[in-house]
């Protein structure tokens, strides 16, 4: 088994050397195979874009499907570069801006949470920690498989960000706040909570959705600021995130309102560039039926 791992990791590190540009050949490759051939989980995509957007024609969802997995073979190929790209080279494809304004909050704040959802090339967000003059951390769910895991792991901190175990956030939270630290946290915030932990919905994308309240529950216990993400993708292997204001202090907005401005912005952005968006997420599995449905 370890063996099996080590073999793994160094195929994977040395298809990572390759040009990025050759990599995007691979993906080219790979879009027929995942699209055509193993139809991976084309069911999910048809079923949320026709209820994600209603308004839109049969043929309009259609080439929004394609971009999209062509886009999600680009987002493969563009991670696993993640684990040998120079650090020159990431701060050429991938530019930061608002970082400063983002700075300037922990001043006033012990934590500033930087929100996100799964859009453009989020592993790519982790680099972050090296625009920034903080100390910055992400949640991360460890993964089942040991080998992907480790992987993972080390990719999303090979730029300085901190991981930080989804069962030990607020633990580590508060430490950080003891020792002092001022700290950017990155929270991924558009997944779907377990179906024994719904307790709030909104309409979000035309569909009634449970949300995941936990950055704005631990924000309001420590008084965070929070900003948001937003990413573009002016072409092919270059990315561009904007860090906006989203709130200044998220102890003083009424509850579940700092949640539902998250989802708003999201909302917007998947909306202007619907391709980027990670539509083969089972995002409504725990959805309420739509009108006529059982």
């Amino acid at each position: 088994m370890a063996q099996s791992k080590h073999i793994t990791e160094r195929l994977l590190r040395l298809i990572s050397r390759l040009p990025l540009w050759w990599l995007y050949r691979l993906s080219d490759l790979l879009f027929p195979l995942v699209y055509h051939v193993v139809r991976y989980r084309r069911r999910t995509v048809h079923d949320n874009l026709r209820r994600s957007f209603p308004k839109r024609s049969a043929l309009e969802r259609r080439i929004i499907e394609r971009r999209f997995y062509r886009f999600l073979c680009d987002y493969a190929v563009e991670t696993l570069k993640l684990m040998t790209i120079t650090p020159e080279e990431m701060r050429r494809r991938m530019k930061f801006t608002g970082v400063e304004e983002a700075d300037k909050l922990l001043d006033q704040h012990s934590f500033c949470f930087l929100m996100l959802g799964h859009f453009g090339n989020w592993e790519w967000i982790s680099t972050f920690a090296s625009w920034s003059r903080h100390h910055c951390g992400q949640i991360y769910k460890p993964l089942h498989n040991a080998t992907f895991d480790a992987i993972f792991y080390h990719l999303r901190s090979r730029f300085g960000a901190e991981n930080i175990a989804k069962r030990d956030v607020l633990q580590r939270i508060v430490a950080l706040r003891r020792a002092g630290t001022p700290t950017h946290i990155g929270f991924i915030a558009d997944q779907s909570p377990r179906g024994n932990s719904i307790h709030e919905r909104i309409t979000f994308l035309h569909q009634s959705t449970p949300i995941f309240t936990g950055a704005e529950r631990i924000g309001r216990r420590v008084g965070a600021a929070a900003v948001f993400a937003r990413v573009t993708r002016p072409r092919r292997g270059y990315y561009e995130c904007h860090v906006e204001p989203l709130a200044d202090n998220i102890a003083d907005l009424d509850e579940n309102e700092f949640t539902e401005l998250f989802m708003r912005r999201l909302e917007r952005e998947i909306e202007e560039r619907p391709h980027l968006w990670l539509w083969t997420h089972k995002r409504w599995k725990y959805a309420q039926p739509e009108n006529g449905e059982s």
